[in-house]
């Protein structure tokens, strides 16, 4: 049986994903937060607005914040990507994860794995933020449920607890 046109313009990838070494055979212009979905069975980086303004889909490449909508896969071929379901280790939170749920940050859930990310790369950065330095390192999500306290009050909490707390 013949390759389909679409299959034959399928190339195969390697990236690490939460530690895991994976291969995908995916068209190179897929939009990462696709393939971590559809074809790695990720879910967590969420779609949100689809145009890189939200933060719903943010993950981590090579320890850097991105916008998954807005990445081709192709471009981070051998990149190292952490994405929510990366942050826990094993069936225990994170204490970042676990301050989220104490402070009620977490609400609807389509904007929380990018909150939790960014805050993630926001600690790795400046372990002992300010207010002002959280609202800064989260500015580029959205949120349409918690008015944004909780999820600040979060990252705090977690800040002050320290790493690996």
């Amino acid at each position: 049986m013949a390759d389909s046109p679409e299959s034959r313009d399928k190339g195969e990838l390697s990236l690490t994903v939460n530690g895991r070494l994976r291969s995908v055979k995916v068209h190179p212009m897929a939009r990462l937060l696709d393939v971590l979905r559809h074809e790695l069975q990720l879910t967590g980086a969420k779609e949100g607005c689809g145009e890189g303004e939200c933060g719903s889909c943010s993950v981590l490449v090579n320890g850097e914040l991105v916008n998954s909508c807005l990445v081709p896969v192709l471009q981070v071929e051998g990149a190292r990507i952490t994405t929510i379901e990366g942050l826990a280790e094993g069936p225990r939170l994170s204490s970042l994860q676990k301050a989220f749920l104490e402070c009620g940050g977490a609400q609807c859930g389509i904007c929380t794995p990018g909150m939790i990310l960014s805050a993630s790369h926001l600690l790795s950065k400046n372990p002992n933020p300010s207010m002002d330095d959280i609202r800064e390192g989260l500015a580029g999500n959205l949120c349409r449920c918690t008015g944004y306290m909780q999820i600040l009050e979060a990252v705090a909490r977690a800040s002050s607890r320290g790493p690996g707390a």
